[in-house]
């Protein structure tokens, strides 16, 4: 079978339309930030917010559960890069978990629309994209935790590294399931400096907990400098 190479002005088309499929995207997040929490997104303003036609937005997306899902994406690609960039390793663990949970909670609080649209189940394409995000941030402490147990020379048990990634799991989902309560109050109380603090503490007791009950004492020290010899053994 012959391989047929797209020749520049199909390469040029495929450009276009995908930078006009990112136009659309674009304009939907804007008409949410701009509405109520839970107001649904015409299709008609985010043609508007584009400059284009509702036709237009259907020769780019299949329906309008694809567009949805693409918003979410986007929306979630937006949470995921929030949260990977407070997993800086200069901080101390306890400091790390709250760099975390600060970051998810004022983003979430400064986007409150976004992050209702994206955690949306749409019927005809399953679970929603921030499933993603959280495997992502989840990923992210996992090798944490690995790492500062393995600067500490501790060896964990076959079952304890198999359960590390599902509990890290679950403790992320926690947080996303509490925030999405507490965004939805009628008076969002604790407020959110009082919020952050309470799930920093309710993550951080649950890491230190688990390490005390396998003998395991975190040092009050930031990761970067548990991790110096190990670079210095390279």
């Amino acid at each position: 079978m012959v391989d047929v190479k797209p020749d520049g002005r199909q390469l040029r088309w495929r450009e276009h339309n995908e930078q006009r499929r990112q136009a659309i995207v674009q304009a939907a997040v804007e008409v949410l930030e701009s509405q109520q929490p839970g107001d649904e997104a015409q299709v008609q303003a985010v043609a508007d917010r584009a400059g284009l036609s509702r036709t237009v937005i259907y020769r780019h997306f299949e329906d309008r559960s694809d567009l949805d899902r693409a918003v979410q994406r986007s929306i979630c690609d937006q949470i995921g890069l929030e949260l990977l960039s407070a997993l800086a390793i200069d901080g101390k663990p306890d400091e790390i978990v709250t760099q975390v949970v600060s970051a998810f909670v004022r983003w979430t609080v400064a986007h409150p629309s976004l992050f209702l649209f994206a955690d949306r189940d749409l019927v005809e394409w399953g679970p929603s994209p921030i499933a993603e995000a959280m495997e992502q941030i989840a990923a992210g402490i996992e090798d944490i935790i690995s790492t500062v147990v393995g600067a500490l020379g501790v060896e964990l048990s076959p079952n304890d590294m198999a359960g590390l990634e599902p509990w890290v799991f679950a403790m992320i989902g926690g947080v996303f399931a509490a925030v999405r309560r507490w965004l939805g109050r009628p008076e969002r109380r604790p407020d959110t400096e009082g919020f952050v603090a309470m799930m920093a503490e309710v993550i951080w007791v649950q890491i230190n907990g688990m390490a005390l009950s396998r003998g395991i004492s975190l040092p009050d020290l930031p990761v970067a400098e548990l991790l110096q010899p190990l670079s210095g053994a390279e």
